[in-house]
């Protein structure tokens, strides 16, 4: 589970140069070692949020921190940033520049200065963790979407990053290309790299993260751990969002007094799996069932 803070925003505003407001007043906390979701519908300030967490953009107003201290937006500062904090874009177009796979995974690292064998060795290593080891001399523009997504997480992979943003990963994948993506995702987390992606999947949000951060408006409306989501309907109603459907289905069966009220499913594999459970086994079960099984859902 998470631990200390990694980065925070405190009070951040950014106002962009046509006077529109981007971010105003957010402030949120970011755990090392944690899966957080941004849930927000599309211009709630989701993107502008990563691209202040990578230092591509920086505050009107406010302070971003890292490990306790504030951003360095000099150069050097910068550089040490993004090295720590990676940040895939919801286009792969906007990412992929070199000819081939291998080129471009291996770019980062060579801007590091590394030999070339401990460039092969990092683009290895991440090219394996995304499952494109196999792919490494195609070029780019014979993969498709989803491949273009996994070799763009490998690029910022191989930068070895203790933070990993994406930007609605799920945009454009079919189911299967999502799995492959969750699966990704899960094993990146369990080597302890903490994880930020922006969506407006409330379903997707209350299944795979340790901790939710509603966004309305540019401004982080409340911030809280996944599992208590169904007890935020007044939060997310404020920020747009509705209730998951399988929190909302759960409800009218706990109303029919088809099942207890706790525990409550974090996707349709628990409900099921409580609906073929006996009721005296039932009495046994609790909360933490949803959180054990949350990235399977």
């Amino acid at each position: 589970m998470a631990g200390e803070l990694l980065l925070e925003l405190q009070a951040v505003s950014h106002v962009f140069a046509d006077g529109s407001r981007g971010l105003d007043d957010c402030s949120l906390g970011i755990r090392r070692g944690s899966r957080n979701a941004l849930l927000g519908a599309n211009g709630s300030g989701k993107t502008t949020l990563l691209l202040h967490l990578n230092g591509l953009l920086q505050p009107s107003a406010g302070c971003i921190r890292i490990d306790g201290c504030p951003l360095d937006y000099g150069r050097s500062g910068l550089a040490a940033l993004r090295r720590r904090v990676g940040l895939v874009f919801q286009n792969p177009e906007r990412q992929l520049f070199s000819a081939s796979v291998f080129e471009d995974v291996s770019f980062g690292p060579l801007n590091l200065g590394l030999d070339e064998a401990g460039v092969r060795a990092r683009v290895a290593q991440a090219l394996a963790a995304v499952g494109m080891a196999e792919q490494a001399e195609r070029p780019v523009h014979h993969l498709s979407f989803g491949q273009k997504k996994r070799v763009c997480i490998a690029g910022v992979l191989a930068m070895q990053p203790e933070l990993l943003l994406l930007d609605e990963p799920m945009a454009g994948l079919d189911p299967g290309m999502q799995d492959e993506l969750l699966r990704i995702l899960d094993g990146l987390s369990a080597r302890g790299i903490s994880i930020v992606l922006a969506t407006h999947d409330v379903d997707f949000a209350y299944r795979w993260a340790d901790e939710i951060h509603l966004l309305a408006a540019g401004r982080c409306t409340a911030s809280f751990a996944a599992v208590h989501l169904p007890q935020q309907a007044a939060a997310l109603h404020a920020a747009g969002q509705p209730l998951p459907a399988v929190v909302a289905l759960h409800q009218a069966l706990v109303a029919r007094d088809v099942l207890p009220a706790r525990p409550v499913p974090c996707g349709l594999p628990q409900l099921l799996a409580l609906l073929a459970t006996p009721a005296a086994e039932e009495d046994t079960m609790n909360d933490t069932a949803c959180v054990r099984q949350r990235s399977a859902a």
